[in-house]
């Protein structure tokens, strides 16, 4: 019996590849969706590394004398060890969870379904009839015009509420 694979697993297959999957199709599409997941992974893994900069030291307990005691490490007995495991802790597991994130990044772009998806989505972004610049420049007074207006009128409510329920004596 033939059994299905997921996409979990066809993912996790594709990590340990290196080739790119239809490589000169839905180009743009595919950097521009890596530079979107990088980003991500990069924002989340700088916030790690703000946490594990003020928050290690504070962690439940004394960790490296947990580890010492359970015979792991011997490193909470001299000093310089210590700080450099802090440090290691500090800046090298957020740099090695980026470079894995950014890995994890580009094989996600390269997953054949996946991939198909973004060919499929460029194609169609090429048959779309773009706007002249002039009619986006046009498009966008008219957006902005209408944004001012309403916050206008917006304005002018709240103005008028606020007038009539100080003159209730409710404000």
């Amino acid at each position: 019996m033939l059994v299905e694979r997921s996409t979990v697993y066809a993912f996790f297959l594709e990590l340990f590849h290196i080739g790119l999957y239809k490589r000169t199709q839905g180009r743009i599409t595919r950097q521009v969706t890596f530079v979107a997941a990088a980003v991500g992974v990069a924002a989340g893994l700088w916030q790690l590394h703000g946490v594990l900069g003020t928050g290690l030291m504070n962690w439940p307990g004394n960790w490296l004398a947990y580890w010492n005691r359970l015979g792991f490490f011997a490193i909470g007995r001299d000093e310089t060890v210590e700080l450099i495991v802090r440090r290691g802790m500090h800046h090298g597991l957020p740099f090695l969870l980026l470079l894995l994130g950014w890995w994890a990044a580009y094989r996600l772009v390269n997953l054949p379904s996946f991939a198909d998806f973004l060919i499929a989505v460029e194609a169609e972004m090429n048959k779309v009839s773009w706007p002249t610049r002039g009619e986006l420049y046009r498009s966008s007074i008219v957006v902005l015009v209408t944004i001012f207006a309403l916050a206008a009128v917006l304005f002018g409510f709240d103005f008028f509420w606020q007038s009539v329920f100080s003159w209730l004596k409710i404000l």
